[in-house]
């Protein structure tokens, strides 16, 4: 072999040895969501695991902080993540994170699920939107068939879930019926997890090796030295999953509705109309986003619409408080569908500081104007009436005043020669009724 065959040789073998490029080394997606299942972090997280699946990740990592959310949004990602076609490994983290209610659902979906230290998880029930969980009867059956009905449904859910996932499955069915919840210990004892991890390097030291099951085929997982690549929600949806809260929401009606209110009553003021028109556009964006009744909105808004009535009617605070009841009962209302949700519109913490705010606004407003009507007019010709003024011209009946650097014609009763003092008792047209000032020679 010549020397220069040698040394094509010795590339060619070179080549055949080097490590593939960059653009397809063995990689980890990460992904986090650290709020309320909703739609929009729903959406990420499908957009996430197709994505994993599209450029050969090794797997998927989802960071999970959680207080629970829409049961819709929950079984989504369900889905998704029981029919994809990459490894997906929930993470409950740092520590003090929640994988509560929803977030239960979805750490016993993963291909490997896992929890920090100082973690929990649990507390399945299903209650409604408006934060109601229901009563029980002596039996421990739910009083409330709509809701009885949603956690037969959520338990059969949450029972195939661990099932699919060998986990197990009568703990599960205790999250849900029970509102049982556990620490990190106890979920592994209780075979819930697979597994305890300080951070993310230890974890996917842990994992390593771990036979698991993705799309019907046996899949060993080689994570330990794995190049990581966050995945960032989108700014538009951060946003939608911001707005996917039923305090923001009402907290964006009333601070829209109030600010309109600033621009009608004051016009030219621009801002308040731009923040009103604002806030109203992102509360729209939120009722589309979170499952609302229509009785409920309509309840709050004939509210509002019943204080600001107040402010032109005399009515003596009939419209205020009627206003202020419809206030809270469509506040708790407006999220109340039998669809089941951890969200919920706090009542003592949110809706009544609202409702009150509102309603103090109103009675300053009534009272600041009430106080008005009580003041002597100072402007027009009627303001006119009880000024004094001094005589120009004699008033033997007619004559001419100057009253607040102005000539008037006057007439008086009685005969007042010029420069004496007069009041106005009285204005006809543009004469004016006049007599002698008190104390006035």
């Amino acid at each position: 072999m010549t020397l220069r065959g040698s040394r094509l040789a010795a590339m060619a073998g070179l080549l055949l040895c080097a490590p593939p490029l960059a653009a397809g080394a063995a990689h980890v997606n990460l992904v986090k969501i650290d709020g309320s299942i909703n739609p929009a972090s729903s959406d990420y997280l499908q957009n996430a695991i197709a994505q994993s699946e599209a450029d050969g990740a090794q797997a998927l990592l989802l960071e999970l902080d959680t207080p629970g959310g829409l049961l819709v949004a929950t079984k989504d990602i369900v889905q998704a993540m029981l029919n994809a076609r990459v490894p997906v490994i929930v993470f409950v983290s740092p520590r003090g994170a929640w994988a509560a209610s929803a977030g239960a659902f979805v750490t016993m979906a993963g291909h490997i699920a896992a929890m920090a230290p100082g973690t929990s998880i649990g507390a399945a029930s299903p209650i409604s939107a408006s934060g109601e969980g229901g009563s029980r009867d002596a039996d421990g059956k739910r009083v409330d068939v709509g809701l009885e009905k949603a956690e037969k449904f959520t338990t059969a859910f949450v029972e195939a879930i661990a099932k699919q996932r060998k986990r197990n499955a009568e703990w599960a069915a205790k999250a849900v019926r029970e509102a049982e919840a556990v620490t990190e210990d106890e979920a592994l004892k209780l075979g819930v997890i697979d597994l305890v991890a300080a951070d993310t390097d230890e974890l996917l030291r842990k994992v390593e090796g771990i036979e698991v099951e993705v799309a019907g085929k046996k899949v060993v997982l080689h994570l330990a030295g794995a190049e990581r690549r966050r995945i960032e929600m989108p700014p538009l949806t951060r946003l939608f999953s911001a707005l996917a809260d039923p305090n923001l929401a009402i907290l964006l009606v009333t601070a829209g509705m109030l600010a309109l209110y600033l621009e009608f009553s004051q016009p030219g003021m621009i801002l308040p109309g731009v923040v009103g028109g604002t806030c109203l556009v992102l509360a729209a964006i939120a009722f589309q986003i979170l499952p609302f009744s229509w009785v409920g909105l309509f309840l709050l808004l004939l509210g509002m619409g019943l204080i600001t009535a107040e402010l032109f009617a005399t009515t003596h605070g009939v419209l205020l408080a009627v206003g202020l009841l419809c206030m809270l009962l469509g506040g708790t209302m407006v999220f109340d569908l039998p669809e089941v949700s951890d969200l919920s519109v706090s009542f003592w913490s949110v809706l009544v500081p609202i409702v009150a705010a509102f309603g103090l606004f109103a009675a300053v407003v009534v009272f600041a104007v009430g106080r008005t009507l009580l003041l002597r007019q100072t402007a027009g010709v009627d303001e006119l009436i009880g000024a004094v003024g001094k005589v120009v011209a004699d008033l033997d009946p007619a004559g001419k005043v100057f009253i607040h650097g102005e000539h008037w014609n006057a007439v008086s009763l009685e005969p007042i020669p010029r420069g004496a003092r007069v009041e106005v008792t009285a204005v006809e047209g543009l004469q004016l009724r006049v007599r002698r000032a008190p104390g006035s020679p």
